[in-house]
């Protein structure tokens, strides 16, 4: 899964890659609308659709996001999508409470764990705020951070450690993913049980998704 993605498929393809840099999407979307695409795939988080959205009405643009494809304003409902957009949503965005849970499971006296989402998700903030009740209703703390670059993933694990936290939730982010190999490797200098959003940053070494 490549981060910040537009793409096309038609008889001849397009392909647009962001980088992870989400300022880009607008024009790299309004570039595949002035080609004139017959439809517009998306990949890499709602960004990407949402950047498609913003820049046709017409074309066809078919998505696939981690989060709730409602509550981030790809859709109108699950039924009744309505206009050019739909696709596919997946549940990472409400996987919080259950990745906190299981970790209580598997680290039954630790009573402090980290979160780590990325800011520039539309679900960011509804899934820090659904993990932290959780935490209440189970008698834990989470202290959420926030990370958007390398840098800033490096501060929020010097403040896990210097908070002690004793054990980390990584939060679905197409650029978590790119950081895959980082993440698991700080976990491990830090010695800090982390969980992680899906299957593949467990096969390159990291404890559990």
């Amino acid at each position: 899964m490549k981060p910040a993605t537009l793409k096309t498929r038609t008889s001849r393809s397009n392909f647009r890659w962001g980088g992870g840099q989400y300022d880009s999407l607008p024009e790299l979307a309004a570039d595949l609308v002035r080609r004139q695409v017959s439809v517009i795939v998306t990949v890499g988080g709602s960004e990407s659709a949402l950047a498609a959205k913003a820049a046709t009405r017409t074309i066809p643009i078919l998505f696939v996001t981690a989060g709730d494809p409602v509550r981030e304003g790809l859709v109108a409902s699950i039924s009744r999508p309505g206009g050019n957009v739909t696709g596919v949503g997946m549940i990472f965005f409400s996987l919080g409470p259950k990745q906190l849970g299981l970790m209580r499971e598997l680290l039954p006296n630790v009573d402090f764990f980290g979160l780590l989402v990325d800011p520039r998700m539309a679900s960011a903030e509804s899934q820090a705020d659904e993990t932290e009740a959780a935490g209440r209703a189970m008698g834990q703390r989470v202290l959420v951070l926030r990370a958007r670059t390398g840098r800033e993933i490096d501060a929020a694990f010097a403040t896990l450690v210097r908070q002690r936290a004793g054990a980390l939730l990584v939060v679905g982010s197409p650029f978590f993913f790119t950081q895959a190999h980082y993440l698991i490797t700080l976990a491990a200098r830090h010695s800090l049980p982390a969980m992680y959003f899906r299957r593949e940053l467990v096969e390159a070494g990291g404890l559990m998704s």
